[in-house]
């Protein structure tokens, strides 16, 4: 089947899908949580063939790598998904014109929603549930590094469509192959949004390439400032919270800048790495500070190219500043406008911090590793966008909609 014919087949199911109650819609949700979970043996056969063939250093395989208790959180996800409010029909705005008009502006589907990602079969599941709660159909592209569980999944899913009579066309998977993400990208008429999932160069690619409108998911180059008036034992716990929980995504922490005035605290704020292996990229006088206070092993010195950089493992930077503004100006220079975070017990700093920096999430006092769509109450997440239109941070239901105006008259004709 050509790539072309496949994307019409699922814009006629997405055009059918508009009719299918709310009932209908958690009904198929809940049935694919429990057949997830069924499935725990058969998708993580498959997806033992894709470990196999990537190397378990590369900073992609803990995202490749399923296990039943991640399936059982997927699960978990798809549930709080099927528990939540519709996003469609919600009137946004009304109002009734003096010629006796009634107009108003309604929440609905883009329609159909092309996602391409590289490394992360649990996408599969969170696009199909976000999407299907949101009234979307949508055309998967994932990566050849995962494509044996993305086909497990999708089987799944579509079984689980079939028993319920909706077309499983709601749900593709693309080939793997590079002509299809082309084709992808120019369908016009076929798919309504492009939503990249993965590393900066893909996002970049997709954004570069892409004649359909692109939502972008960048990448996180998160920094943690510990202030001049930061509490130790707060920062310790939040720098090796949001740098070990799960190095490989994209909410964890790359960069630590530290007040130098405080710098006699650093050995203890990464007390806890080294239990971790985490290797530590020190400018100068943190290096200096840190020497014979960490393990040299894992501590290097800094180069220019130690910052900005997204890690995706075990390894972070540290920069010394002389003041708040310094730190504001790192952070402005090298952000990815994902997640930043600030440890400070002055209230003005934080005011200041909170206005100043330009980020999807902004934290005080906690850690960055908190960015995600269950997290903030959505269920589940499409991806974070680091963009300002449409979208902002952790997308779910309500941003992948649209609106459109519904006029209602009883024969009225515009005059010259």
């Amino acid at each position: 089947m050509t790539v072309k014919k496949q994307l019409n087949q699922v814009l006629r199911a997405s055009r059918k899908l508009n009719l299918v109650s709310e009932e209908k819609i958690n009904q198929v949700l809940q049935d694919v949580a429990e057949a997830a979970v069924e499935n725990t043996a058969f998708i993580l056969q498959e997806n033992a063939k894709d470990l196999r063939r990537m190397d378990p250093s590369d900073p992609k395989y803990d995202r490749l790598m399923l296990t039943a208790d991640r399936i059982k959180g997927i699960a978990s996800d798809i549930a709080n998904v099927e528990n939540l409010p519709s996003p469609l029909g919600r009137i946004l705005s009304e109002t009734s014109r003096p010629n006796g008009l009634s107009i108003k502006k309604i929440s609905v589907p883009f329609g159909v929603i092309g996602i391409i990602y590289e490394a992360r079969p649990n996408v599969t599941f969170d696009v199909f549930s976000l999407c299907l709660k949101s009234g979307n159909a949508c055309v998967l592209k994932g990566g050849s590094d995962a494509n044996d569980s993305n086909v497990a999944i999708v089987k799944v899913i579509q079984e689980v469509l079939r028993k319920h009579g909706l077309d499983e066309n709601i749900l593709s998977l693309l080939p793997v192959d590079r002509e299809a993400t082309t084709e992808l990208l120019h369908a016009h008429g076929l798919v309504d949004l492009i939503i990249p999932r993965g590393s900066q160069s893909l996002i970049n690619f997709v954004r570069e390439n892409s004649s359909i409108p692109v939502i972008e998911t960048g990448a996180g180059i998160c920094h943690t400032y510990f202030d001049e008036s930061g509490d130790t034992a707060k920062g310790q716990a939040i720098i090796n919270n949001a740098k070990t929980r799960r190095p490989s995504v994209c909410n964890s922490l790359d960069c630590l800048i530290v007040h130098q005035n405080r710098l006699n605290d650093l050995p203890r704020l990464t007390e806890l790495l080294p239990q971790s292996q985490v290797v530590i990229y020190a400018d100068e006088k943190a290096y200096q500070t840190l020497e014979g206070n960490y393990p040299s092993e894992l501590l290097e010195h800094a180069t220019e190219e130690s910052f900005g950089t997204e890690f995706l493992s075990y390894k972070m930077s540290v920069k010394t500043v002389a003041d708040f503004d310094e730190a504001l100006d790192h952070i402005a220079a090298y952000s990815s406008k994902h997640s930043e975070a600030i440890v400070s017990e002055n209230m003005e700093v934080l005011e200041i911090f909170k206005k100043s920096v330009d980020a999807a999430a902004v934290y005080c006092n906690a850690s960055t590793a908190f960015t995600d769509g269950a997290q903030f109450g959505l269920g589940a997440e499409i991806g974070i966008s680091t963009q300002k239109l449409h979208a902002r941070g952790p997308m779910a239901l309500e941003e992948l909609t649209s609106y459109k105006w519904i006029v209602e008259g009883a024969g009225q004709i515009r005059e010259k």
